[in-house]
């Protein structure tokens, strides 16, 4: 069955928060925000982590592959949850329970705790899931790929703002209220852990699963299909081989984009010689970019999807990943911070774009069990910083590392031609775009119809004018 009343635009109603589609935008893009922000919270402190529990480079490099490799997990669940009981009772109780370990890493005393809780802090990465199945049963085929991708992007953001706001909050602990180094970095993260907490209560009372109501309501109505169906649903969606390509290029894109967060204060302070703060901001600038790159990915996807139907999404996918790619191998090869710093925006606007073009596609390729391929897409992201963090173990030199990583995205690029939809769904959802895009449309033909008239009123005036003999 598909959601009614979705909406039709975004930008346009972008402060009306009194519409439930616009005010579960905000709130999706603002609890994710909050999540990746705790997730990485603990990465621009490592160094001092590092000195306090005397941790080595093997341990360091365990760390940063626990902190994404619980998120796999969670995110394939997390996706049946939502098709289950909604994205609104999901998204609660996931910042609820995620809160406790962002809290309890403050507790960790030795490396095996630490190592614990920053894998059951993964889990909160699993709100990125949520994110994109609530704002994709809240917007119509024409703009659900740039309400997905921003929501999303914007959320990214915190795992950017983190790298410098954490330092920051550090320092007030530190200098501010005089807390030794020891406990400022776990008192940090207990201020943060308790903000998400809030945001999970928050959550519950400020939106709805669906335009028309909750799953419970819409059930019970029969406007949507029984929770019996959920897991057939499921594994009907993991038998389509277009899900697990997705999968792969998720991994290389938003994969990558986690490694970069768990590794680039600690890149730019061992080969740039740059202090903690510096560095925090340097590695910030990445994140940063969500403001707009994934935003950006989006609205091409959509522009794509509007010229060439959903081939043309699927192929503005494989762009935006083969530029990525090229991208990060020249990064690689930056050895002076003047040359890497661009180099780095470069690569980190094709990421991010890529990861919008991504779940501007993921709609598409099975509405009822939209939760299961976001989840099982997601957990693709996950999977492959999961393996791109094994070259980040001292193995190799880290530059060599990002190059291998460069090669391996661009390979990965051309899996994107296997994306592909069947002759009936391209017409199915070339109606579905039209019909929502209907009242922009009539919209236009209005302006063009009073222009029209307008125009040829001013010709006939002067017509008559030239007809009138002078006097």
């Amino acid at each position: 069955m598909e959601l009614q009343n979705k909406a039709t635009a975004l930008w346009s109603n972008f402060l009306n928060v009194k519409m439930v589609q616009i005010r579960t935008f905000h709130m999706t893009w603002f609890a994710f925000f909050s999540c990746f922000f705790a997730w990485f919270g603990i990465a621009p402190l490592m160094s001092v982590v590092r000195d306090e529990l005397k941790l080595t480079p093997d341990q360091i490099g365990w760390a940063i592959i626990g902190s994404v490799s619980m998120t796999i997990f969670a995110r394939l669940f997390i996706g049946w949850l939502c098709d289950r009981i909604g994205p609104r009772k999901s998204y609660t109780w996931l910042l609820i329970l995620g809160s406790l370990p962002v809290m309890g890493i403050g507790l960790a005393q030795t490396f095996e705790t630490f190592l614990l809780f920053r894998v059951l802090i993964g889990c909160i990465g699993a709100s990125f899931v949520i994110t994109q199945y609530h704002t994709s049963v809240m917007f119509a085929p024409n703009v659900v790929g740039q309400a997905n991708a921003t929501s999303a992007g914007w959320g990214n953001l915190g795992g950017g703002v983190t790298q410098f706001v954490m330092p920051l909050l550090f320092s007030v602990m530190v200098i501010g209220f005089g807390f030794s180094e020891a406990v400022g970095w776990r008192l940090s993260m207990i201020v943060v852990g308790t903000i998400i907490f809030l945001i999970g209560i928050g959550y519950y009372f400020l939106t709805q699963d669906a335009p028309d109501g909750n799953f419970d309501d819409l059930r019970a109505q029969g406007k949507l299909e029984a929770k019996k169906k959920v897991t057939g649903n499921y594994m009907h969606a993991l038998k389509d081989p277009r899900v697990w390509v997705l999968f792969v290029i998720y991994g290389a894109c938003f994969g990558i984009e986690l490694t970069v967060n768990n590794v680039a204060a600690l890149y730019f302070m061992d080969y740039f010689d740059l202090t903690l703060v510096t560095a925090g901001f340097v590695a910030a600038s990445f994140g940063l970019m969500n403001l707009f790159a994934r935003t950006l990915g989006g609205i091409f996807g959509d522009n794509f999807g509007s010229l060439w139907g959903l081939r043309g999404r699927a192929f503005w996918l494989f762009m935006c990943i083969f530029f990525e790619g090229c991208a990060l191998m020249v990064f690689s090869q930056m050895h002076v911070l003047f040359l890497a710093l661009p180099a780095l925006i470069v690569f980190s606007l094709f990421t991010q774009m890529a990861e919008g073009a991504t779940y501007s596609v993921v709609p598409f390729i099975n509405k009822k069990a939209l939760g299961a391929v976001a989840g099982v897409v997601g957990a693709g992201g996950n999977a492959g910083a999961v393996l791109a963090g094994f070259l980040f173990k001292n193995v190799i030199d880290w530059s060599e590392a990002f190059f291998i990583l460069g090669i391996i995205v661009t390979v990965a690029s051309f899996l994107a031609f296997l994306v592909r939809f069947s002759p009936e769904q391209e017409e199915e959802e070339k109606v579905n775009f039209v019909e929502a895009n209907i009242e922009t449309l009539r919209a236009r033909a209005d302006k063009s119809m009073g222009e029209l008239e307008e125009a040829l009123a001013l010709i006939e005036k002067r017509n008559r004018n030239a007809s009138i003999p002078a006097q």
